[in-house]
């Protein structure tokens, strides 16, 4: 994988800012900003996860970021490319460093049972197209004590004993980002290629596990992630559940 990217738009820097999500979206909807711009905090004030989770980050300590992309001629429909995207380019750059890096459903990015980052996506529509996505990215790199009810944090420092360059693993993202991103603007087959690595990656992608939906807790396995993101389980019964984000929990412990 190369790591030059010199060619690349030069990233903005922030001491502290409320969101790099909203920072990077009030900036692109002042004036255009290049393709692949990055915003990187030292610390937000109102970091967020899925659906206003509040995402905790000790200040200085870890590698919170947002980067704008343009896709091309990407329906709605099939905005789940940029999950696995983001999600793969991420575990990549982690598969350096540790082993056991996996991807749950949909996007957040775990070593072993612990997460280790999670990726917020906003998307602008143009008609049937996306026009803009700004994607934010929360990586646990150095931090060492989490503070938060958050039931399974872990960093990068925790996993290894070692302290972290943050640009440096900037640099690495950004530079993975940026390969596939071209190979999914260029490519068709590419989106093909890069759900099979998804489905490869996936946390849980073998065996039976708890999971909970509206109706109670059951025990499934993964069947199936279309390329629209929806999540389908086999339970033991050997009937089929197909969920979208949020209807369905993977529940700590088998």
């Amino acid at each position: 994988m190369a790591n030059h990217i010199q060619d690349l738009p030069k990233t903005i820097y922030l001491s502290k800012v409320a969101s790099t999500n909203h920072y990077l979206e009030q900036l692109s909807g002042r004036r255009n900003v290049t393709d692949e711009t990055v915003v990187v905090a030292d610390f937000q004030t109102a970091g967020r996860g899925q659906i206003g989770a509040v995402w905790e980050s000790e200040a200085g300590k870890n590698l919170t970021f947002s980067i704008l992309f343009y896709p091309e001629n990407m329906r709605a429909a099939y905005s789940f490319c940029i999950t696995e995207l983001v999600a793969l380019s991420v575990k990549r750059v982690l598969s350096a460093f540790v082993r056991d890096v996996t991807i749950k459903w949909p996007n957040d990015v775990y070593w072993q049972e612990k997460k280790i980052c999670g990726i917020l996506i906003e998307n602008t529509l143009s008609g049937s197209l996306i026009a803009r996505s700004i994607i934010g990215v929360g990586l646990n790199v150095n931090q060492e004590t989490f503070r938060s009810d958050a039931p399974n944090p872990a960093s990068l420092k925790q996993i290894t004993g070692q302290a972290y360059d943050r640009m440096m693993l900037l640099d690495q993202f950004r530079a993975t980002f940026h390969q596939y991103a071209q190979l999914l603007n260029t490519d068709e087959a590419f989106a093909d290629e890069m759900h099979r690595e998804y489905l490869s990656s996936l946390y849980r992608r073998e065996g039976y596990f708890l999971y909970c939906d509206k109706n109670g807790p059951f025990e499934a396995r993964i069947h199936h992630i279309e390329p629209s993101g929806y999540l389908t389980l086999e339970r033991k019964n050997g009937s089929f559940s197909r969920y979208a984000f949020k209807e369905v929990n993977f529940v700590s412990g088998k």
